[in-house]
Order: C-alpha cells, then structure tokens, then sequence
C-alpha cells in the first residue's frame, strides 16, 4: 500500500485543466492555466470542499446565491429599461 494522491478535482464530467506550454514561456502558461481554472470554478471548489458543509448549511447558502443572483438580474433587468 503506497501514498495515494488525492483524487483530481473535475467540474462535472469534464476533463482535467491542461495547458501547453510554448516557447518555454512558464510564465504565460501558468497565467492561461490560472484563467482556465477560474473560468471553471476549480478555485471556487477548493475553497469549498476546504472544510465539510453540512447539507443544512449548504442549502441556506445556495438559496442565498439564489437570492443574490435574483437581485442582480433585476436590476440588470430594471437598469436596461431604464429605471
């Protein structure tokens, strides 16, 4: 029984963040690779899966950014029209 990594962290079904790597520029790859990984919510879901969230707790939060989302699109909404 040898060290195991942990398993990779996957949004959904899809395939892990790869990059290349051009030029031997590490600098310009690791920014897209930051990017990438942004766009994806792998940040988001690490800092989440941090600590445990009790199912009661992760309820009140995603109602919570349900509101928030609500809120934002109507006033998006009302902004549009010009109120």
């Amino acid at each position: 029984m040898g060290l195991q990594s942990p398993a990779p962290l996957r949004q959904g079904d899809g395939a892990l963040v790869q990059v290349l790597v051009r030029d031997n520029n590490v600098d310009q790859a690791l920014k897209a690779l930051k990017k990438k990984m942004q766009r994806e919510g792998v940040f988001r879901e690490m800092k989440l899966r941090r600590n445990f969230e009790k199912p009661s707790e992760k309820k009140a939060r995603e109602k919570a950014e349900a509101v928030r989302r609500a809120r934002k699109l109507e006033r998006k909404r009302l902004e549009r029209e010009g109120f």
